[in-house]
């Protein structure tokens, strides 16, 4: 069956759930069977649901998740109400982000109240990544992902997932922050996620890209404050002192006292020709190039 097929069937089922429905609510029928012709509706939803998903008319599929998401919660259905809200949220989100949001919003309610925070941590970042990609409402992103990171916290478990579920968190609310100009924020979170870190024998390689970033931060509101977090830094982290990362800083700080604009740029490309920049730290170099006069066309090459 081609998909205007499926599409014209799954109009017909939403039709007939919706009879089961409205007949569950007369009286003899609530008295004698009124459950089961809920549960026929909500099959029948989910059924035109993926009919909708394979004709692509993704805000009807996400229409009919919902549908049977409500009546999953009238049977007292607490999990498959919440699968029928992600499922509805995964197919609005290519249709109706906002629409999506609101889904994933019920069913995050659902797995708190049935006190899944992991999961519900999980839909949090879906979330935070619409407001990201779709919405770019960069402060609701922000705060999902802390809720996220909340959520995994709050887990009694200390397995190695949840630390790196919720360090992914706590990043992405530092590196956001300090673009927004919240510096103080992203250095709590690079600090605390670098002292973390750099006691985890799997993960402490990735301790000094994270006192990088704390230092950068520090530098860019205050010099002195840069050179005090670069001295704690290597104490707290001895490795620190032999990376590229650690030198480099230095040879920055070193040209910004002298208010070098050539040897700043100069340390900054040969630290790109091995390690490339990426967006944030290009920027947040910038950031610092600017505060040495004569820094000429603000270029970092």
């Amino acid at each position: 069956m081609d998909s205007t097929g499926k599409e014209r069937e799954a109009v017909q089922l939403m039709a007939e759930a919706e009879k089961r429905v409205k007949g569950s609510h007369s009286f003899l029928r609530g008295l004698f069977g009124g459950n089961t012709r809920v549960e026929e509706a909500c099959e029948m939803y989910t059924r035109a649901a993926n009919m909708f998903k394979i004709a692509k008319n993704w805000s009807a599929a996400g229409n009919a998740f919902c549908q049977a998401a409500k009546l999953h919660m009238q049977l007292q259905s607490k999990h498959d109400s919440a699968t029928s809200f992600v499922d509805a949220g995964n197919a609005y989100k290519k249709a109706d982000p906002q629409e999506a949001i609101n889904c994933l919003n019920a069913a995050i309610d659902i797995y708190t109240d049935m006190g899944r925070f992991t999961i519900a941590a999980k839909h949090h970042i879906t979330i935070a990544e619409i407001y990201e990609a779709e919405l770019v409402d960069i402060e609701k992103a922000i705060a999902h992902y802390e809720q996220a990171a909340d959520y995994y916290k709050g887990e009694e478990s200390n397995r190695q997932v949840i630390f790196i579920s919720t360090n992914k968190c706590l990043l992405k609310v530092a590196a956001y922050a300090a673009q927004l100009e919240q510096y103080q924020k992203a250095i709590e979170i690079y600090e605390q996620v670098g002292t973390n870190t750099m006691d985890n024998p799997l993960l402490k390689y990735s301790a000094k890209e994270y006192f990088f970033k704390a230092a950068l931060c520090h530098f860019i509101v205050d010099e002195l404050n840069a050179k005090l977090a670069l001295e704690k830094y290597e104490e707290m982290f001895p490795a620190f002192t032999d990376s590229r990362e650690c030198k480099l800083l230095k040879k920055l700080l070193e040209a910004h006292e002298e208010q070098n604009c050539e040897a700043y740029t100069e340390a900054v490309k040969e630290f790109d020709s091995i390690s490339r920049l990426d967006q944030w730290l290009t920027t947040m170099l910038l950031r610092i190039k600017k505060s040495i006069q004569g820094e000429g066309d603000g270029d970092l090459k």
